[in-house]
């Protein structure tokens, strides 16, 4: 911060470079809502000006920046402020109770755990056999589409939205497996639906705030069958 705060005032260039230890001042970073460190923020007219800056640590590129910045007033708003993850994909997993843990991690900072928002969206969750179909094509079998949505239970929580509004909070999600046999491709085949209940926890101070999936196959399971019966039956 040092030399690139010499390189502006080198320079001439008409801005204040700063330099603020949350450890000594914890309560405007919390104000300021700073959740890694480091983080570099640009500031007009006392107002902070997001989103926050990502490029390369160096002098040069940060003189650069800066230089930007004053031609320009603004960044390109083209650029989506989305200070969030997305996560995608799937795991292998046992026929067991399990559990997948998810917090704020990040290799380039490091995460301030009592800023950390666990907000988050559940687009998709379902489980299925990688041999036969997936959990959420249960609603496309021809015998099961008079059967109303809310009695469909591969996907639960889709598109559901768990929103935090305070520090050390988090929402731990108790999934209970149900196993349902259907016939598929004239065999037998597994698929899994899924009850689903969602709980907000609270942390203490010195607790990482966790997502938590926590599921077990239940003891019981659903067979579905179709018989046909003549119409003059």
């Amino acid at each position: 911060w040092e030399k690139f705060a010499e390189q502006v005032a080198k320079r001439h260039v008409q801005l204040g470079v700063a330099k603020v230890d949350c450890v000594a001042h914890a309560q405007l970073c919390k104000d300021e809502r700073i959740m890694a460190f480091p983080t570099l923020r640009w500031y007009e007219h006392g107002r902070a000006v997001m989103p926050d800056y990502k490029g390369d640590r160096t002098v040069g590129a940060l003189v650069e920046y800066a230089t930007r910045r004053l031609g320009e007033g603004q960044e390109d708003e083209s650029e989506d402020h989305h200070p969030g993850c997305q996560v995608s994909g799937h795991l292998m997993v046992n026929r067991v109770p399990g559990n997948l843990h998810m917090e704020a991690k990040s290799i380039h900072h490091e995460i301030n755990s009592a800023m950390t928002n666990l907000t988050h969206r559940v687009d998709h969750l379902s489980f299925g056999d990688e041999r036969g179909p997936q959990g959420h094509f249960l609603d496309r079998f021809a015998f099961l589409g008079g059967v109303p949505d809310e009695f469909k239970h591969t996907n639960p929580m889709r598109g559901r939205l768990f929103q935090t509004h305070r520090f050390h909070e988090s929402f731990h999600h108790h999934l209970k497996v149900v196993t349902t046999t259907i016939d598929y491709l004239f065999r037998p085949t597994a698929l899994y639906q899924i009850l689903a209940e969602s709980q907000l926890v609270l942390y203490e101070l010195q607790e990482v705030p966790e997502i938590k999936f926590l599921w077990d196959m239940s003891p019981m399971g659903i067979e579905v069958d179709m018989e046909r019966r003549p119409w003059y039956d």
